[in-house]
This record gives structure tokens, sequence and C-alpha cells, in this order.
């Protein structure tokens, strides 16, 4: 069997796991986080996404600390797991300036170190994910709004690099993002 289906096969199969435990809201969305990121780091690597490659080990890091934000409510006597919310409207500057400069980091990366044929698209997806696993750790609604981005556009991109079950599993991210929105939006505690 060919590398990049086998890896193809492994990384849709978890990530439906970790989308649906996402849809949820479970903790365990954390866990399979940690082992998703070296199926795909392999993949993208094979596939010349070396931003994509690389932002495996920030979804290692990021999954770590998600799974320690999320879990600090289950201890006894520790500050209580993050509840669904709104982004705070100040803090969108703040994350504007964070996606434009880790976009032309990622963008300067990789067109002078490497041979990537999409280092426009592999920083804008790369960074826009940076950014929506963030949101996702401090449990922000509009985290599946700059998902259904990223998977829109990275469809078309994994597309074009020869991997189309992973394009697949992008497509149904990007059904499933509108209706996590919704689903959380449901979610959030209402205010009186």
């Amino acid at each position: 069997m060919d590398w990049k289906l086998i890896l193809q096969l492994v990384g849709v199969a978890l990530g439906l796991l970790y989308l649906y435990l996402e849809y949820k809201a479970n903790i365990w969305l954390w866990v399979v986080g940690l082992i998703m990121p070296i199926v795909h780091g392999t993949l993208y690597f094979r596939s010349g996404l070396y931003a994509d490659c690389s932002m495996q080990l920030y979804y290692i890091l990021a999954g770590l600390y998600g799974l320690t934000v999320w879990s600090r409510g289950k201890r006894k006597g520790a500050a209580r797991e993050p509840e669904i919310g709104h982004t705070p409207l100040v803090m969108w500057m703040q994350i504007m300036v964070f996606y434009v400069a880790i976009h032309a980091t990622l963008y300067v990366l990789l067109t002078t170190f490497t041979d990537s044929t999409v280092p426009i698209l592999d920083s804008f997806t790369t960074a826009l994910c940076i950014i929506a696993y963030w949101m996702l750790s401090r449990k922000y609604v509009e985290q599946w709004l700059v998902w259904l981005v990223v998977d829109a556009v990275t469809v078309g991109l994994y597309l074009y690099k020869g991997i189309p079950l992973t394009a697949a599993l992008y497509g149904l991210y990007t059904i499933l993002a509108v209706v996590g929105y919704r689903r959380w939006l449901k979610m959030m505690p209402q205010r009186a």
C-alpha cells in the first residue's frame, strides 16, 4: 500500500474522532490531538507542505496547553474549566496583529529555506490554524469560523498537492465547522 494512502486513512480516522470530540466540547479531543499531529506531520513533510508539517509541533504543544486549561476544573480546588463564550472584542485587534506577524514570518521562512510550491497558501492556513487552535483552548465560539476559512482553503491546497483523502476530510471539516459553530452557540451559558 502507498505511504500517502496509509497516512491519509489513519489521519482521516483520527481527524473524524477529533472533530466529533470537539463538536461535543469533550476534553478527550486534546488526547487525540496529541496523536494526530504525528501522522499528519509525516504526510505533510513527504508532500512538501513544510509549514503544515511544522504546524504539527505547535499542535502538540497547544494540545498540552489545551488539555491543561480544560482539565483545571476537574481537580478539586483548582480554577474552573473555561466556559464556551464569544471572543472579547478587545482581543480581535491583537489576534489580527498576531495573525499578520505569523503569516509573514512563515511566508519568509518558506520562500527562503524550502522548495515549497505553495508558500502563500501554506503560510496562510498555518497562521490561521495557530490562531484557531489558541481560540479553541479558550473555548471561544468564533474558533469555528476561523476553522471554516482554513478548511475551505485547505481542500483546494491538498487536492493540488495530491492528497485527496485528506482534502475530503477537510471538505467534511468545512461543513462541520458550520454545524459546530451553531452547536457551540446553543451550548453557551445564557447571560441574564
